[in-house]
């Protein structure tokens, strides 16, 4: 829409404090509120001297916060203003609620501009499997992890590590951990499976469980949990089989995910 009216007008307009000539100096630091100033370049300037506008480049030069004229000034010399534009192509700081979706160039917000907490978004997801069926464990899961590999399957991101069962995370922050199993209940035994959780690298207790007492059929079970990762030294997880009798098992396969592990960063803690 065009403007009805003057337009406004843009750039960072200033007045130079006033200069006092010295018979015989063509040489003037120019400062504004005693401090000195730099413009874009002579011709970013109007220099009135004597009540007449200087051409620049040949009425005089600029370097730095240094206006030198053409010939040494004398007294009786006044150097009647000097008004520093600015860029003038350079719009300055926006007025507030003036800068649109429309003004934004598509992938001009850097993960550096976001907000603290959402830092980068999700930066980190992973997702580990069973590769063996468990058929008489009564305990942590301590063997038989891998993550996941299979073709059209991957990780975001710093991915998880496991030694003997434990997982370790690769950075602070809150965390989705999840836990599904394909299971196999005998009789009259009930499944249960644990998400447990170390806050001090030393004592394990369940955050999330999930159960299947369906005698002779596969089942899906399942558990969820956020985890506050404030310490990546002391704070880690566990899975836990809590009941397997006999002919009951939890199914493992190499080849697809059906009983996983999966973790996701959701932001700083």
């Amino acid at each position: 829409m065009a403007y009805i009216g003057t337009k406004p007008t843009i750039g960072n307009f200033q007045i130079c404090d006033a200069i006092s000539v010295v018979n015989g100096q063509a040489a003037y630091t120019m400062q504004v509120s005693s401090v000195n100033v730099i413009p874009e370049s002579a011709n970013h300037m109007l220099v009135s001297l004597n009540g007449i506008l200087q051409k620049p480049g040949s009425s005089y030069t600029v370097s730095g916060s240094t206006i030198t004229f053409a010939s040494n000034l004398a007294t009786g010399d006044v150097i009647d203003f000097i008004q520093i534009l600015g860029n003038v192509l350079d719009l300055g700081v926006p007025s507030d609620a003036t800068v649109t979706t429309a003004k934004l160039g598509s992938n001009a917000v850097t993960s550096a501009k976001m907000f603290s907490g959402f830092a980068n978004g999700i930066t980190m997801a992973d997702q580990w499997r069973l590769t063996a069926n468990i058929t008489s464990t009564n305990g942590f899961i301590t063997a038989n992890l891998e993550q996941v590999d299979t073709n059209g399957q991957g990780t975001l991101g710093t991915a998880m590590s496991e030694s003997s069962g434990v997982f370790s995370f690769p950075s602070t922050g809150i965390y989705l951990v999840e836990l599904f199993a394909m299971t196999n209940a005998n009789g009259a035994d009930n499944i249960i499976m644990e998400i447990q959780a170390t806050i001090d690298n030393s004592t394990y207790v369940p955050v999330a469980e999930g159960v299947n007492g369906v005698d002779g059929a596969l089942q899906t079970l399942s558990c969820s949990s956020l985890i506050d990762v404030t310490n990546i030294s002391n704070v880690k997880i566990k899975f836990n089989v809590q009941s397997l009798n006999t002919n009951s098992y939890i199914d493992g396969n190499t080849s697809q995910t059906n009983t996983g592990f999966t973790f996701i960063r959701l932001g700083d803690t």
